[in-house]
């Protein structure tokens, strides 16, 4: 099996990458990277040092076994020479992960229409497609050429919840200023308004703790066809594991 990850240069959510990727390392997943420079990625410094996030610093820094992986994952060969968007051929792969970040360095990801052309494909192809947090932004405005709507139009799926983004933003919006608000409109607005129907957004259950290797169901996924989506780093084992499902029955 072999799946892609497409990253921006800067910023990544190291939770978002770093957990998805040892998961699907280990599993004997072969792993490969794409960023919007076809430089190497890296994560969101704040994310990993707790700077500035002030008082709430311990309840919104990476956990512990996300740094450990992101280590990792900045010492993997192949990570350390991704390809670029344009290069991205979906027959490689049986598999794209699009993961999230808020920083405001993500938004070439977010934005690269060259991006949003493959992960179109990767749709049309029916291959799985992960997405969590703010890379669910990046399907959603990825525009199918024959209807001109977003590829997840008449499909369901879940976010970064509005909530969550807000409480992150007034949390810290005092010494942050809007590094929690990646853009002015929430992800799940701008979700919501790609999809065909408003109910076709799914909130999932209140997201309080993280999941981890022997808490799967604390973690929220939803599956449409071969697509699975997530909200946020407590999400992100549920939805590692359930990508690699989906890539396993896909290849089967």
């Amino acid at each position: 099996m072999k799946a892609l990850i497409a990253i921006p240069t800067q910023g990544f959510d190291p939770s978002e990458v770093a957990i998805p990727w040892k998961v699907l390392h280990e599993a004997g997943v072969e792993i490969h990277f794409a960023t919007d420079t076809g430089q190497q990625g890296s994560p969101d410094p704040i994310m990993l040092s707790g700077k500035g996030l002030g008082p709430f610093r311990r309840a919104l820094i990476a956990r512990k076994d996300a740094q450990d992986a992101c280590a990792e994952l900045l010492n993997d060969a192949i990570f350390q020479k991704p390809t670029d968007y344009a290069a991205i051929n979906p027959d490689d792969f049986d598999g794209l992960f699009l993961p999230g970040g808020h920083a405001k360095e993500v938004k070439p990801y977010l934005e690269s229409k060259t991006l949003q052309a493959a992960i179109v494909a990767f749709f049309k192809a029916d291959k799985p497609v992960g997405a969590i947090c703010h890379g669910v932004i990046a399907a959603a405005r990825a525009l199918d050429p024959e209807t001109g709507k977003s590829i997840l139009y008449g499909r369901t799926t879940t976010a970064l919840l509005k909530r969550q983004e807000l409480t992150g933003y007034n949390m810290t919006k005092r010494w942050m200023g809007d590094y929690y608000l990646t853009y002015p409109v929430t992800v799940e607005d701008e979700v919501t308004a790609a999809l065909q129907k408003p109910s076709d957004f799914i909130q999932g259950p209140l997201p309080v703790r993280r999941d981890s290797p022997s808490h799967l169901s604390r973690g929220f996924t939803h599956q449409d066809g071969r697509y699975l989506s997530a909200r946020w780093p407590g999400d992100v084992y549920n939805l590692a594991n359930g990508f690699l499902d989906m890539l396993r029955e896909a290849t089967a």
